[in-house]
């Protein structure tokens, strides 16, 4: 049996760095969300972290707010 490996580009993984600057959060942030298990999903290279563009997106929609304008009240 061949089993076919799966190609997946070099920008489906993201940095802690570069986490942050799609999600507009420092990378410090992303540390301390990891620590406090209250972040997005994130993965282990051996000691590096990385992240899934689609983990981020999810995330963050996952956190998003309604917010009504003071206005309309």
């Amino acid at each position: 049996m061949t089993e076919e490996l799966k190609v997946i580009p070099a920008q489906y993984y993201l940095t802690t760095n570069e986490a942050g600057e799609h999600l507009r959060i420092s990378p410090r942030t992303l540390q301390n969300m990891r620590a406090m298990d209250t972040g997005p999903v994130f993965r282990k290279h051996g000691k590096r972290v990385f992240y899934r563009l689609q983990d981020l997106i999810a995330w963050s929609e996952a956190n998003a707010n309604a917010t009504i304008p003071s206005e309309v009240l």
